[in-house]
């Protein structure tokens, strides 16, 4: 069932960005092949002769809301680069450079390994500094010019945006999974051996015999003095450090000694379920580690919130899993003649 989930939301990923794109290609929302009007000026004359040459990019931001139709307003200057080669001239803004919609997006589609944003540079003869100012071959104005020059500025064209982003981030999450799964493995395999010399040395039973008291009620269909009551208080205890990878293994093994007690192994048993509730909303006493590494120290102006949160998650988790338990849709199958007075339920 998951993977039809899964495979659902896929399909209306695909469906929505193409919505999006086609959007964006009926509203031109990137101007391609538009010419944008810039001015360009240097602490150098141009010259020609320059490969590379600084130059500080000047725009007119009511005329960059009128030319994308938006109201993002940018900055009016910008630092940047002309290179000339023998294609023409290119103009590269400054790496990083904080830029609004729709320029970001348009960096991150053309130039996303090098962050800058950069287009095809032309004279104008209508500019402000280009206005009788004699040009070289090269397009620029000649070196006996003054130090700034009016031109236009054409970057790439920019389409099925959204399509990218689904198809990058499908490609990074798998990264992703593939590295979780991997760091994984060590620590679930560390922590499942450590498990089973604590059972070989007989601490889960010790485990259990303190913590029935205050299980049961919850647990009501676990058998007296059952290893999967101490794996369960492992499990929620390291939930509360913040463990979660300790908690991980712990909880996979709590789950197999249930299933041990389950007379349907196709369906979860109320203690199952209540377990899986249990688990995801867990009082937190220490934050989790993943956070204490983001934020380091500010983790403490936290801590109170937390608790609060996860104290009252639990509570509404443990309900719902015993209300939910009571209704006749959600109950277990009864209990054949051969299944022991321990596993029917009530």
């Amino acid at each position: 069932m998951l993977n039809y989930v899964w495979a659902g939301l896929i399909i209306l990923s695909f469906v929505f960005g193409l919505a999006y794109d086609a959007r964006d290609l009926s509203r031109d929302t990137y101007r391609n092949g538009l010419a944008f009007e810039v001015e360009l000026t240097s602490d150098l004359e141009f010259d020609a002769s320059l490969r590379r040459q600084n130059v500080t990019v000047h725009i007119d931001p009511a005329f960059y809301k009128a030319h994308y139709n938006t109201e993002s307003t940018p900055d009016s200057t910008f630092s940047g680069v002309i290179i000339r080669s023998t294609d023409g001239i290119q103009l590269r803004f400054a790496e990083g450079a904080t830029l609004p919609d729709p320029w970001s997006t348009i960096r991150l589609e053309t130039s996303s390994r090098d962050n800058d944003m950069r287009g095809t540079f032309l004279v104008t003869s209508t500019g402000l500094a280009a206005q009788s100012v004699p040009t070289d071959s090269t397009g620029l104005a000649a070196s006996a010019a003054p130090n700034s020059v009016a031109g236009t500025v054409t970057f790439r064209s920019v389409r099925f945006v959204k399509m990218h982003a689904i198809a990058a981030a499908a490609i990074s999450m798998a990264e992703t999974a593939v590295t979780l799964a991997l760091g994984l493995v060590g620590v679930i395999a560390l922590w499942m051996g450590l498990l089973k010399i604590a059972e070989a040395a007989g601490l889960i039973n010790t485990v259990v015999r303190f913590t029935q008291p205050i299980l049961r009620p919850l647990f009501p269909e676990i058998p007296k003095d059952h290893p999967a009551l101490g794996l369960i208080v492992l499990n929620l205890s390291a939930n509360m450090l913040g463990l979660g990878n300790a908690a991980t293994p712990l909880g996979i093994k709590a789950m197999e000694e249930l299933q041990t007690l389950n007379p349907d192994p196709d369906t979860a048993t109320n203690s199952m379920v209540m377990l899986l509730a249990m688990n995801t909303a867990s009082v937190q006493l220490v934050p989790p580690v993943l956070l204490v590494a983001l934020m380091g120290l500010q983790i403490n102006e936290l801590i109170f919130a937390i608790t609060i949160v996860t104290s009252i998650s639990l509570i509404v988790a443990v309900l719902s899993a015993r209300l939910l338990s009571k209704m006749k849709r959600f109950q277990t199958k009864p209990a054949g003649p051969n299944t022991p007075q321990s596993l029917q339920t009530n």
